[in-house]
């Protein structure tokens, strides 16, 4: 009986473990992906402070990217207002220059109607005047030095092709020198100060003649 009882008892034994074998691999297969994510560092508190760190960090980005966009926005605004505070004091200069200018003007045009008027007839006057006369040409020379180191251009005239933007036609008669719509004499000068048009020139223009 005894060898009996001890070969039932071993029976026993080995059909519990055969039973409870599954069950014991089924509660192993948790524990060891447990384990596995808590040796990888992706468990738990750590799995959640990974997403939050990556959360902050888009965050981050995205606020970053919104400052360069603001910044660069901010730089072209600059740039724009710079531009156009160089303008406006580029306007304003020409024109306060401009005005000042055309009061000048007149002078310049007396001066010049006195030198070509005088100039026929110095040879026959006395010393005393021509020096007179060389004088007025130096301030007619250092007038029109002033008017040019303010910006202020005389417009070319004679032999230019009649521009109504720059020339003022006073007279137009046939020219065997020049050929239709040339400008033959400059009667009085034009001034501009950049491209802006102070005064036209009053010129005298070649026609086309009746018999071509």
């Amino acid at each position: 009986m005894d060898g009996d009882d001890a070969r039932a008892s071993a029976d026993d034994a080995e059909f519990e473990e055969r039973a409870e074998g599954p069950d014991r691999e089924a509660d192993s297969e948790p524990r060891a992906a447990d384990a596995r994510v808590n040796d990888a560092g992706f468990g738990g508190p750590d799995l959640a402070e990974l997403i939050a760190s990556r959360a902050e960090l888009k965050r981050l980005q995205t606020a970053l990217d919104e400052a360069k966009e603001g910044l660069a926005r901010r730089q072209a605004d600059f740039e724009n207002y710079r531009k156009r505070i160089e303008r406006e004091r580029g306007e304003a200069h020409q024109r306060v220059v401009g005005d000042v200018a055309r009061k000048l003007l007149p002078v310049t045009d007396n001066l010049a109607r006195a030198l070509d008027a005088e100039k026929t007839v110095q040879s026959s006057e006395s010393k005393e005047f021509r020096h007179f006369l060389h004088g007025v040409e130096l301030i007619n020379r250092q007038l029109n030095d002033v008017l040019e180191s303010l910006g202020i251009q005389p417009i070319a005239s004679v032999g230019e092709r009649f521009d109504p933007h720059l020339h003022e036609a006073v007279v137009t008669e046939p020219s065997d020198k020049y050929e239709p719509d040339t400008v033959t004499e400059e009667l009085a000068r034009g001034y501009r100060i950049g491209d802006r048009l102070l005064r036209p020139a009053m010129v005298k223009v070649a026609a086309r003649r009746d018999d071509e």
